[in-house]
């Protein structure tokens, strides 16, 4: 730093600036903090404590080694200061902190449980894969095979992982049910108008259908069937409690089965704009006319909302760059608009926001 700048500078906004810089450089302990204390059930057993635990709640719930309390009050307190937990001194005993939880971690427990998605956002094989980023900027892709940085790091796609590797197999499918199921919820409330009128219904990638049965529970009079590969379709099967539920094996770039809607809900992220006409185009073919009630329900990113919220843009991109792990991408409308166009659909799409950016989209043959 220049003795000029050192001299334009407040000491405050010296300090300001380093902090920031602090924070973006050891941002990841957070990250590995959170991941922590889920594995550990901490959010969990604060919250059957009716939402308030001293540290030594905690430790007993969480069965913390009595050496490493003062570790845990540690990590507490930086998730305390990120927004995670909040801390109160204990009443009658001001040397007693009481924590409890933010309305961020309640995402974290009860029925809107995110939980299972911080082991997969958090995983060693997803997280390692951004190491080789400077790599993979500087390299074709056709010099190493890799398309994409999980590929890199790793020698095979997500995908493939998957089919071989059962933890992270589970990891996954957790995640994205999870996922699933909370935002089918708040959708099914906020604009169940969308599903109303079908008799039919496919989810592309359902996973273990575990959101499906969002949609079956709320409306039994739809038939609806989960498409995914053939080890999830497996799983799904096992753990389906619903009649009117279920499942086929298939590959959404060959074909779709038939139904009045077809529901993709988080997987066009995950690909470039030539494979998400190709989905689309399948999935086209797969619904009847606009007349006879045939349309599309994405529900994905539409970013854009954010209206100058630091918070939301910043979470926006951060989520942007984090779909190059796998070379996807989250798009604004234009970007959409043209994947609509190429793909065949009508110029009368429409964007329901459900949650800033977080949005269901309906498009039409």
């Amino acid at each position: 730093m220049t003795l000029k700048l050192l001299a334009e500078v407040s000491p405050q906004e010296l300090l300001q600036a380093l902090a920031e810089l602090q924070n973006h450089m050891l941002g990841y302990v957070k990250s590995m903090s959170l991941r922590c204390v889920v594995d550990l059930g901490i959010p969990e057993a604060i919250h059957r404590r009716c939402g308030t635990a001293t540290i030594a709640n905690i430790e007993a719930d969480a069965k913390v080694h009595p050496g490493k309390v003062a570790d845990l009050q540690r990590v507490i307190e930086l998730l305390t200061t990120s927004g995670i937990f909040t801390a109160t001194a204990g009443a009658g005993d001001g040397d007693t902190v009481v924590y409890g939880l933010t309305t961020a971690c309640r995402f974290l427990v009860g029925w809107c449980n995110l939980s299972p998605m911080v082991p997969f956002c958090v995983n060693p094989l997803v997280v390692s894969s951004f190491f080789s980023m400077p790599e993979w900027f500087r390299t074709e892709p056709e010099a190493t095979g890799a398309g994409s940085l999980f590929e890199l790091a790793h020698g095979c796609s997500q995908w493939e992982m998957v089919s071989k590797d059962a933890r992270f197999n589970d990891v996954l499918n957790n995640s994205m049910a999870a996922d699933s199921q909370v935002f089918l919820e708040v959708i099914i409330v906020d604009k169940g108008r969308i599903f109303r009128g079908l008799r039919s219904l496919v989810d592309v990638g359902g996973g273990n259908g575990a959101g499906t049965q969002v949609i079956a529970k709320a409306f039994p009079c739809i038939k609806c069937t989960v498409m995914d590969l053939p080890h999830v379709v497996v799983a799904g099967q096992a753990a389906a409690r619903d009649d009117n539920l279920s499942f086929v094996a298939g590959d959404m770039f060959e074909s779709i089965p038939s139904a009045d809607a077809v529901l993709l809900k988080n997987i066009l992220h995950d690909w470039g704009h030539d494979d998400c006409v190709k989905i689309l185009q399948r999935c086209k073919e797969a619904i009847p006319a606009r007349n006879a009630g045939g349309k599309v329900i994405i529900i994905d990113m539409v970013r854009g909302s954010a209206n100058g919220d630091r918070k939301i843009n910043e979470m926006e991109a951060i989520q942007n760059s984090f779909m190059m792990y796998i070379t996807g991408v989250e798009r604004d409308e234009i970007e959409w608009k043209r994947i609509f166009s190429d793909a065949g659909f009508s110029d009368d799409y429409k964007i329901l926001p459900v949650l800033g950016p977080y949005s269901v989209i309906e498009i039409y043959p």
